[in-house]
């Protein structure tokens, strides 16, 4: 299955005989959740999931947005009237970012059919609604590892011996900004590539032969392994997800910077390039 979905082709599936279950997962760093953006107007059908508490666990020592519990992601995704054998599409507001977050987490988990709107709520024209979806309940059972997932000693392996790619901005893997975290800088050995240019003016993502050549020209040349990471394992969900539509299969590294830059036994490397 194609990891994202256009708008039309969604406007059509929704008035088929087997809707997807839809997510809104609007979201923003730093703000609070988007939940009454949601209530004033969504696709039709949406359920609304937060991406902090539903689709992550606390904030600590693994990161700002480590892995949620099984269970309890499982138990969020069932509230959401998410089943193991119904489609689903999930969407943010335009970014993709938080909508790559539950693609990632429902395919890890092991659901077979799950896409992103390409383009977000903004490349929606049709109908929408205010208020809250109240769905049936789905009967989504978690099973993790469906996917690759990479810890901080992975992702150090992988730069060295694999590719490792940094999804962040040029300025922070350099070490020039960190508004974040404790130090800027990137891990020895991972390449820029960040996840801005994934995608087109229109918010929409590149054409596949477009992302497939600019990931071949960082190294992704279809015989080494690839890894990725970002600030806290969500704009890297989003570049794991322009890898999928390219055919290059990758595994995140969830706890990304903001684990490892916590971590003060852990190196950092710092300017353009790799080191």
């Amino acid at each position: 299955m194609n990891a994202i979905i256009s708008a039309s082709r969604l406007a059509s599936d929704l008035a088929g005989p087997n809707p997807p279950v839809v997510l809104d997962v609007r979201w923003q760093l730093g703000g609070p959740n988007l939940r009454q953006a949601y209530e004033e107007a969504h696709i039709p059908g949406a359920v609304y999931v937060d991406l902090d508490t539903e689709l992550a666990g606390p904030a600590g020592a693994a990161g700002r947005h480590p892995l949620p519990d099984p269970e309890a992601f499982g138990a969020a995704m069932r509230a959401a009237g998410v089943s193991g054998d119904r489609d689903v599409v999930v969407y943010d507001g335009g970014l993709g970012w938080a909508a790559a977050r539950a693609w990632w987490l429902l395919s890890w988990t092991g659901h077979p059919a799950v896409r992103v709107l390409d383009g977000g709520l903004a490349a929606w024209s049709g109908p929408v609604e205010s208020g809250r979806t109240v769905p049936a309940a789905g009967t989504f059972v978690p099973a993790p590892g469906a996917v690759p997932v990479l810890d901080a000693d992975g992702a150090a392996s992988l730069a060295r011996t694999g590719l490792l790619l940094d999804a962040r901005a040029a300025e922070r893997y350099r070490g020039d900004i960190e508004p974040i975290d404790r130090v800027g800088g990137h891990i020895p050995g991972a390449v820029s590539a960040p996840t801005t240019e994934n995608v087109a003016e229109s918010g929409r993502f590149r054409p596949a032969g477009e992302l497939a050549d600019r990931f071949t020209s960082l190294g992704a040349d279809g015989t080494t392994e690839v890894g990725v990471y970002c600030g806290s394992g969500v704009s890297g969900a989003h570049e794991v997800l322009a890898l999928a539509v390219a055919g290059v299969p990758a595994a995140l590294y969830v706890g990304s910077w903001s684990e490892w830059s916590r971590d003060e036994g852990r190196p950092v490397a710092t300017g353009p390039e790799p080191q």
